[in-house]
């Protein structure tokens, strides 16, 4: 096999090179003839974004330290260089070897956005890997799908061997065991994917069967043999402090949209918001020990070169040591020149010290989420958030210095009324009326605040997974009442507002909730030259339109209808932690406009407590 995929010839004819090359900073060597299994990580979107992705740096940290299996990665080829490849028929290449796909064991695609799917299409086209799991031969690679789209792998249930559900630090040691065995007894490709259908958290899709009643909802969905389970259960790591974790993460030649050290300090979110698919699926909330944190600080700023260090979290301010941590990263890196990033916080007294410590207050905005602009909406989506807090906070930032904020809100969520859009604006005013009471010597400038509205598309496993959607007019018209409501303010001259595409919405709502009868027409997308949907300047959405009515696919089935409590959804048959009892409580209480308490005031009996431990753990003592 040659050692370089592309020629100097090609590389220099292409759009940043460095993409393909390989060869970075703690980029892991092994001879593929010393392993049993090589596995192709796959994050289905450019390298920068990719590179950008911790979950993939946890996984290929957590395979290549096992002697027995060589973890490479491989990423979607830009525009340019995919046209060349299939012009002169080159074959999909990992970054470490420079070697084809189709040659390894496993192709493992991780799948973090609905509008990625064109692009997983592309990765198996260039791969030269047949893009039907059906019509795959015996020596191709097992493709297995993960990340939070794998929580309804319906719609693309076709392109994928299995599925892995849940968090990837649990199962796979089981999987390549019996990988290895299957092969050793030299069993067919479909044994194997029985048998791996046994596995804790492994959905095999081919080995379930779907049947649909007369007005398309599912009316059963069943394994089509008995060893293969009914429900999957995901799988989850309660013990964050002592889990693997990358202390020489491979740093990228080029700009990464996340070019620093993440320092990852917990999963799940303690807060119920009822929009919120995360806040659900990664139940319970699990914290890493901050002495654990505080060593890998040390030890990836040392083996990276990299000048700025981030904590992820879906919530950090509901981290219970981020006091100590934030304090021991100040004092131990601020004068050394690293950046501290601190994303997800509240604004409060504690935050707004911090940042005022490690931000460029002239510069940098703070940001607010309140999601809607009236209490009532923001009661009905558990925001858990009032006016007096946001305007609080805004008041002890301007006081602070700061003169930009960043405000974002959802469009079309249950029960919003003209008055909620209206909202939006008059909240946006009075904060500015709270910047404009401060003397006019003490103040920073102008005050800009910047309003961003994206419309809301219903979940699997939230509360609102019942809720309808709307048509792309109904969401524009809702836009365009609140930019009437800005021009309307008295301080609209401090205000801007920009909202998110609306076709890109309801397409999105369309993947998110599908059923297996999407495929066809994913696949007539691709067909039609459909990659990067995800990017503005690629995305065509009569292309979508097209291939849906070449499919006989009625979109409004999945978009705009509110869903009975009973109706069997495409992804039922996933077991993630929180009951469907609790679901449609919640959807019952946000019609009512009543607050759920967050995990760590009460707990609310979601069902999480089953993974015995994290907050769940604290509640029951």
């Amino acid at each position: 096999m040659n050692t370089l995929a592309l020629s100097d010839e090609i590389l220099l004819t292409i759009d940043k090179p460095a993409r393909y090359i390989g060869n970075e900073l703690n980029m892991v060597k092994k001879n593929p003839k010393d392993v049993d299994i090589r596995f192709a990580m796959c994050f289905p979107d450019v390298y920068e974004i990719g590179m950008s992705h911790l979950g993939i740096q946890i996984l290929y940290d957590m395979f290549n330290k096992r002697d027995d299996v060589y973890c490479e990665r491989v990423y979607s080829p830009w525009p340019d260089l995919h046209k060349i490849m299939k012009e002169k028929n080159i074959p999909l290449f990992a970054l470490e070897s420079q070697e084809p796909i189709k040659d390894f064991d496993f192709l493992g695609i991780t799948i973090q956005y609905e509008m990625c799917y064109t692009n997983i299409l592309q990765i198996l086209d260039l791969s030269q890997i047949a893009m039907l799991s059906s019509e795959r031969k015996e020596d191709d690679p097992i493709v297995i799908g993960g990340g939070p789209c794998s929580y309804n792998p319906e719609p693309i249930a076709d392109f994928f061997d299995l599925f892995y559900i849940g968090e990837g630090e649990i199962s796979y040691t089981e999987l390549f065991t019996l990988y290895k065995q299957c092969r050793k007894e030299k069993v067919s490709r479909k044994e194997f994917l029985r048998r791996a259908a046994s596995i804790p958290g492994i959905y095999v899709p081919s080995m379930y069967e779907v049947a649909y009643k007369e007005d398309g909802t599912i009316a059963s969905f069943t394994p089509k043999y008995e060893d293969v389970p009914a429900t999957v259960k995901k799988q989850i790591q309660m013990d964050m402090s002592h889990s693997v974790y990358p202390e020489k993460p491979v740093v990228p030649f080029i700009k990464a949209t996340q070019d620093r050290v993440v320092l990852e300090i917990q999963r799940g979110c303690i807060r119920g918001c009822r929009f919120c698919q995360a806040g659900m699926i990664y139940r319970p909330v699990r914290e890493k020990d901050v002495e654990v944190l505080k060593h890998y600080a040390y030890e990836m700023l040392k083996n990276t070169g990299h000048e700025e260090i981030s904590l992820s979290s879906l919530s950090s301010s509901d981290y219970s040591q981020l006091e100590e941590l934030v304090n021991f990263l100040i004092d131990n890196f601020k004068d050394k020149g690293v950046n501290i990033s601190l994303p997800s916080l509240r604004i409060d007294a504690f935050s707004l010290d911090v940042m005022g410590k490690v931000q460029d207050i002239r510069k940098s905005s703070l940001t607010f989420a309140p999601e809607a602009g009236s209490q009532r909406l923001r009661n009905v989506i558990n925001k858990g958030l009032t006016e007096e807090v946001i305007l609080n906070g805004a008041g002890m930032a301007f006081e602070g210095g700061w003169n930009k904020v960043k405000l974002y809100f959802m469009l079309g969520l249950p029960t919003e009324t003209e008055d909620d859009m209206r909202a939006i604006a008059e909240l946006a005013n009075k904060i500015a009326v709270r910047y404009y009471e401060i003397p006019k010597e003490e103040r920073n400038g102008k005050c800009q605040i910047t309003i961003s509205t994206s419309f809301f598309v219903p979940k699997p496993f939230t509360p609102f997974q019942w809720a309808r959607m709307y048509d792309k007019d109904s969401y524009l018209g809702r836009a365009k009442v609140v930019n009437d409501a800005v021009k309307e303010q008295l301080n609209r001259k401090s205000i801007k507002y920009n909202w998110h595409e609306a076709d890109v919405t309801v397409l999105e709502g369309i993947l998110a909730r599908g059923d297996r009868r999407i495929a066809p027409a994913l696949l007539k997308v691709y067909e039609k030259g459909g990659i990067f949907d995800a990017w503005t300047e690629f995305f065509d959405n009569n292309r979508w339109v097209e291939a849906f009515a070449e499919c006989g696919i009625d979109t409004d089935f999945y978009t705009m209808r509110e869903r009975p409590l009973d109706e069997i959804f495409p992804w039922d048959f996933i077991d993630d932690g929180v009951s469907k009892k609790f679901l449609i409580r919640e959807w019952e209480r946000a019609r009512k406009e009543e607050v759920t308490p967050n995990c760590r005031m009460q707990c609310q009996g979601c069902g999480a407590a089953q993974f015995k431990g994290g907050v769940c753990f604290e509640n029951k003592n």
